[in-house]
């Protein structure tokens, strides 16, 4: 059963439509990157998903019983997130907060999540650092580990690698694959950089405020879209 269907959906702004001819589906272990120019919809989609909107016109439903509190998000950062003045451990442990459910404080299960994430994310001896000091690289890290300690099933990032340098940027698309792989999670990304894009996730979704194309990353390629965008080189 796939976890998200859209069936003919869009959404629109004060009557504007944003992005509209929705049409895919995402099944669990999946690994999506939907990509395209600034202001196709890319964002807007995400926010869709994330059920901070509703589609203007058809469908976007989750399947095989997964909750919009049950998804793991990495938003785009802003210059006040950068500086946020928390421990590591403390914007780690967050991402616990819609699991917690009622319960007033966190448990030992949430404890062992944040160690487990921060181990796989190779950030352990970060823990007691302040957020705002690290590099780039390590902050979209942490903010991963949280992402992680949200969700086992299905993980939004949106641009994580913007602002990274070139080695923090693969770094960064590695371990998400890793993580796809060796977790079995779900992963849908919004990226700029298409060629990355194409080289790890196993589906393309483009948009151009309506959508071009969704398919595997190889038949991607083939495509007039996958060649322009990959600088006019097909395979």
């Amino acid at each position: 059963m796939a976890l998200i269907t859209c069936k003919d959906a869009a959404y629109a702004y004060e009557g504007h439509t944003a992005v509209s001819g929705l049409n895919f589906t995402v099944h669990g272990g999946d690994y999506l990157c939907i990509v395209g120019e600034n202001g196709s919809g890319k964002s807007t989609l995400i926010k869709g998903l994330l059920r901070l909107k509703t589609p203007s016109a058809g469908t976007v439903e989750l399947g095989d019983g997964l909750r919009a509190n049950e998804i793991g998000y990495l938003p785009q950062q802003t210059a006040v997130q950068k500086d946020f003045p928390a421990s590591v451990y403390e914007v780690v442990l967050s991402g616990r907060l819609a699991r917690r459910g009622l319960r007033p404080f966190y448990g030992k299960g949430d404890r062992l999540a944040v160690d487990e994430n921060m181990e796989r994310l190779g950030i352990q001896a970060l823990r007691r650092r302040c957020y705002r000091e690290l590099s780039g690289g390590q902050q979209q890290r942490v903010l991963l580990a949280r992402a992680l300690c949200a969700t086992r099933r299905l993980l939004l990032l949106d641009e994580p690698v913007a602002g990274l340098d070139p080695l923090a940027t693969q770094e960064f698309y590695r371990i998400v694959a890793e993580i796809n792989g060796t977790l079995d999670l779900t992963v849908i990304m919004v990226s700029h950089d298409v060629a990355s894009a194409v080289q790890y996730a196993g589906y393309i979704l483009h948009l151009q405020s309506e959508q071009v194309f969704f398919g595997t990353a190889a038949d991607y390629r083939l495509t007039e879209a996958g060649s322009t965008f990959l600088g006019g080189a097909r395979p």
